[in-house]
């Protein structure tokens, strides 16, 4: 691909490395932000900048927040010894997108995958059962994709737990098997939420 400028061969190989994105989509996005006004360009560039310097992870949940204690867990609303274990933050928008759950979250940040390097020392188990040996925890729900890694991630965090008095459920497998959560319907998650099962009955059927 040729270009009559270095500066827009510049932007295009930039936008290019995000996920998805072509060099062609990457091109067209270029053309697209050269015709709209400099301010909406300005704006884009600065909350990207914003997004990059300010953002960190709740101390509580580790999901990514603007504060220290993110929004759901500084809520009075929130059940805070129902706990859902999710593997990132947009497991966590898909269950909230619901409005079937009012507990709080704890996000692994990745499941276990050898095949990428991934281990349970990668993850934030270990926080995890922490909260669980406060005794403040009521019930931990294992609410991860239907994948073999996520299914994996699941049993050996069930194991962890087994070790104390604290109920441990996982979501109904109203979602076919190999689909990430964030994909699936806000009706079949919430109600997969509700419907959710003692863990050990997931390993009979499975």
């Amino acid at each position: 691909m040729d270009f009559s400028s270095k500066l827009l061969e510049n932007a295009v190989q930039e936008i290019g490395q995000l996920p998805g994105i072509g060099k062609r989509t990457a091109l067209r996005l270029a053309l697209h932000l050269l015709k709209q006004p400099l301010q909406h360009t300005q704006s884009l560039s600065s909350a990207l900048t914003s997004l990059r310097e300010g953002i960190i992870f709740c101390k509580t949940c580790h999901n990514l927040s603007d504060a220290t204690l993110c929004e759901i867990c500084a809520s009075p609303k929130r059940n805070m010894d129902l706990i859902c274990v999710v593997e990132d933050i947009r497991d966590v928008m898909a269950i909230e997108n619901t409005g079937q759950f009012n507990g709080v979250y704890h996000v692994l940040g990745g499941i276990i995958s050898p095949m990428d390097g991934i281990g349970p020392q990668d993850l934030t188990i270990n926080s995890l059962l922490e909260k669980v040996k406060e005794g403040k925890v009521s019930e931990i729900i294992l609410a991860l994709s239907a994948t073999m890694e996520a299914d994996t991630t699941n049993f050996y965090i069930y194991k962890l737990l087994a070790n104390y008095k604290v109920k441990t459920s996982t979501i109904a497998r109203g979602i076919p098997v190999g689909d990430e959560l964030e994909f699936t319907d806000e009706v079949t998650l919430g109600r997969s939420i509700l419907a959710r099962i003692p863990f050990e009955a997931s390993i009979s059927k499975g």
